[in-house]
């Protein structure tokens, strides 16, 4: 079929009519529908005709529709950004969808017909207007399916929050009474809810936790590991604005919403914006900066993205460190997340520092604490990995006392791993 057309009223009745006999469903229709309008009516308002072709073609992968619009007298390439239903192909003046048919005994009406005389089958609209109301009706249905399924995944966010912290909410009215034993019961339950030790082959993980307050928990410090399904290993780094039960919370809170997003498969640079939007939906006061690595164990392939954190140090086994430096703002703040996402190569040997700020900021003078930070992580370098984060934390704790909680976590490969094993010769 191909016909050429000089209005969008025809050309929708068309397209309406192809769907029809197709037996498209009703909000795929409308897809389509408000797909071929928005490309044709930049040539309508010129003055320009268009022509509307369409091919089925069936294979062993099953029927589909090639619908191709043509705008033979388009000035400059057809615009197809932010269209209802993405299409396959497009040049200078036509673009193309490919769609799969529901029912594969479809044939493409013959015959003379023109727009708006259609050869109609078993479930065609009556009228223009009626299949536009099912059109809405179908937008409607799957908008409403997606605010209840949003509001279903927010209760059971809620729920699981309210069920891990009504624990922490009882220990905080009630830690003046408790004092030092309210402390070590917070630090047993802290520690409880850090993750499992991360086997990985061809990686070692090492951690440092130490509280402001020897008596007390560290509070907002909190870190999460775990491996994607492929096989990639992901690392959370919190540090969550407020003391105490407030600070646990928020951190426990953060690191449960990145680790959802994560593992559903979002992409790592919209993970922080994400977790903003809805965490901020049922604690606007929370507050928190937040660092997220990835890290492929068998390229070294490494991937940061930063929300308002210390950026992380890499130490090269040939001796020379730098920060791995990625901008952001931190959850609660205005246009939180990462800008973008920092991408480097770790080697095995290589060591990889993520921390809190209480690390840096022991002294007075920031910058002074990032340049020592450099000069300890190169001298512990080439230690155990477990030893690293505690010998550089007392390094950076010798000249002031520290004021602030502090996470030193390490990374390092201890060998790239091959992705399958190679074919041995005979």
């Amino acid at each position: 079929m191909s016909r050429l057309f000089w209005a969008l009223a025809p050309l929708r009745e068309e397209v309406r009519d192809l769907a029809a006999v197709y037996r498209l469903p009703a909000d795929l229709r409308g897809r389509l529908v408000l797909s071929v309008t928005d490309v044709a009516a930049p040539a309508f308002e010129a003055g320009h005709p268009v022509r509307l072709t369409a091919v089925r073609d069936a294979s062993g992968t099953g029927a589909h529709l090639a619908v191709t619009l043509t705008a033979p007298r388009a000035k400059g390439p057809l615009q197809i950004g932010g269209l209802a239903l993405t299409a396959l192909a497009a040049s200078a003046t036509s673009v193309t969808w490919n769609i799969t048919l529901p029912d594969p005994a479809c044939t493409l009406p013959g015959g003379t017909r023109r727009a708006g005389q259609p050869e109609h089958g078993p479930g065609a609209p009556a009228d223009p207007a009626g299949a536009a109301d099912e059109e809405l009706r179908a937008a409607l249905a799957l908008a409403d399916g997606l605010a209840a399924e949003r509001r279903r995944l927010k209760h059971e966010l809620a729920e699981t929050n309210a069920g891990v912290l009504a624990l922490y909410v009882h220990l905080e009215e009630r830690q003046e009474e408790a004092g030092q034993a309210h402390g070590r019961v917070l630090r047993e339950l802290e520690d409880a809810l850090r993750p499992e030790p991360l086997e990985a082959e061809g990686m070692e993980l090492a951690v440092h936790v130490a509280p402001a307050d020897p008596g007390a928990p560290t509070g907002g410090d909190l870190y999460d590991w775990f491996t994607l399904p492929d096989g990639t290993v992901h690392i959370t780094v919190v540090d969550a604005l407020g003391d105490g039960v407030r600070g646990i919370r928020t951190a426990i809170t953060v690191t449960h919403a990145v680790r959802t997003l994560a593992l559903e498969g979002h992409a790592l640079d919209s993970v922080l914006a994400r977790s903003h939007d809805i965490l901020m939906s049922f604690d606007a006061g929370l507050r928190a900066t937040v660092l997220l690595a990835r890290l492929d164990v068998v390229t070294g392939e490494l991937q940061i993205a930063n929300g308002g954190h210390p950026a992380p140090v890499l130490v090269r086994t040939s001796g020379t460190a730098r920060y791995l430096e990625a901008r952001g703002r931190g959850i609660g703040q205005p246009g939180s997340g990462s800008e973008g996402i920092r991408r480097d190569r770790v080697a095995p040997g290589d060591l990889l520092l993520l921390y809190t700020d209480g690390l840096v900021e022991s002294g007075k003078d920031p910058v002074e604490g990032e340049r020592r930070l450099i000069a300890s992580a190169r001298t512990h370098a080439d230690r155990a990995l477990c030893e690293v984060p505690a010998a550089i934390a007392a390094d950076m704790h010798s000249v002031v006392p520290h004021a602030g909680d502090t996470l030193v976590l390490a990374v390092r490969l201890t060998s790239r791993v091959p992705p399958s094993a190679p074919a041995q010769p005979a």
